[in-house]
């Protein structure tokens, strides 16, 4: 019996060392490995016999056991560090990378045509000497209304055509127009005052082609002495031309805002039709653009009754200041600029539409 016991463990380990030989990569020789040394395998069975021998047998056949099992693992191990290395050559070869060859070029999708218009507006009135301001969306009324020449009775007040805060009893709304910058501006600082504010706007307005009741504005305000509505027509000729084409007229049609005496509408001639008249300028020749006007004194007055700063509070008092003041749609800009005739669609989220901007970007 100890001689079949032994045939058994050395047939186990020549049958073990062909298995490992046979092995072609790494899941077929750990398939060999479960094999040779699992429990269901011939060495494990030639172990079950160690229990019928007498001690002193037991002792050299456990012996000629344990060195069939650490030559396997042996070979096993060998073969494996052969795989691997192999594997780790092949990747290196498949990954290797030829910093001689030209790069790939990223995707970079086409910026946003209203995020475009406010940069080239900004940069217009940039070179013209202007900063850049931002204010809060969430305002108070005090700067939304009451400070821009607003009444309590004022219809823009109303909670039909602005959006009040829950909870603030109609003290906080979210701003309808980007104009409370003016006052905080004003009295934030000594004239002269010459700033640009961009930023998003909220009303209370049905959505159509030509409304949203989300929307981007931009905000301009001059204060200087001896400035007159003839700076204020040249400065907004002068955007107008940057913007819609060299050479067009413009014109200042009277109008109305509270916080602007006297007040107008720039109109630019239709950059289509150059005046004749098209359907693109309903046949009028011109195109409405933006509001405008001479700051209200009753604005330089609330700057130098509610400043902290008594420079700035003299300044005011000496009435030495005037300026002018305008604001308009990005999103008229927008569309008027690019002939897209129906606003929403810059908020849609179609790439369709907006990759027809990427040559622009």
């Amino acid at each position: 019996m100890t001689d079949d016991i032994r045939a058994a463990f050395e047939s186990a380990g020549t049958e073990g060392l062909t298995r490992i030989s046979e092995a072609t990569d790494l899941a077929s020789l750990e398939e060999a490995k479960i094999r040779i040394l699992g429990r269901k395998s011939a060495l494990s069975r030639a172990r079950a016999g160690l229990g019928s021998l007498a001690p002193e047998e037991k002792r050299d056949i456990g012996k000629l056991a344990n060195e069939v099992q650490a030559r396997l693992e042996a070979a096993i191990e060998e073969r494996r560090q052969a795989f691997e290395a192999v594997e780790l050559e092949q990747r290196w070869e498949r990954e290797r990378l030829d910093v001689t060859l030209p790069g790939h070029a990223p995707h970079i999708d086409p910026v946003h045509p209203l995020t475009r218009t406010i940069w080239e507006i900004v940069d217009i009135f940039i070179g013209l000497g202007y900063k850049v301001a931002e204010g809060p969306e969430a305002e108070l009324s005090s700067y939304n209304f009451d400070a821009l020449n607003a009444p309590p009775a004022h219809p823009s007040r109303s909670p039909l055509d602005t959006f009040y805060l829950e909870g603030t009893n109609e003290e906080v709304c979210l701003r309808p127009q980007t104009s409370p910058m003016q006052m905080r501006t004003l009295e934030a600082q000594p004239p002269p005052v010459y700033v640009v504010v961009p930023g998003r706007c909220y009303r209370r307005d049905t959505v159509d082609a030509t409304h949203l009741n989300g929307f981007t504005q931009l905000e301009g305000l001059a204060v200087d002495e001896g400035i007159t509505m003839g700076d204020l027509k040249g400065t907004l000729q002068a955007f107008a031309r940057e913007i819609f084409g060299k050479g067009l007229d413009t014109r200042l049609r009277p109008h109305y805002f509270p916080f602007t005496e006297p007040s107008a509408e720039l109109d630019v001639q239709c950059f289509k039709c150059r005046g004749d008249g098209c359907s693109f300028c309903k046949q009028e020749g011109w195109i409405e653009v933006l509001g405008c006007g001479m700051v209200h004194p009753f604005l330089l007055e609330w700057a130098r009754d509610h400043t902290a700063d008594d420079s700035i509070r003299a300044a005011y008092a000496s009435e030495r200041y005037t300026g002018f003041a305008f604001g308009m749609g990005i999103e008229r800009i927008a569309a008027l600029a690019h002939g897209v005739s129906d606003i929403r669609y810059f908020w849609e989220n179609d790439l369709r539409f907006l990759e027809q901007f990427r040559a622009i970007s």
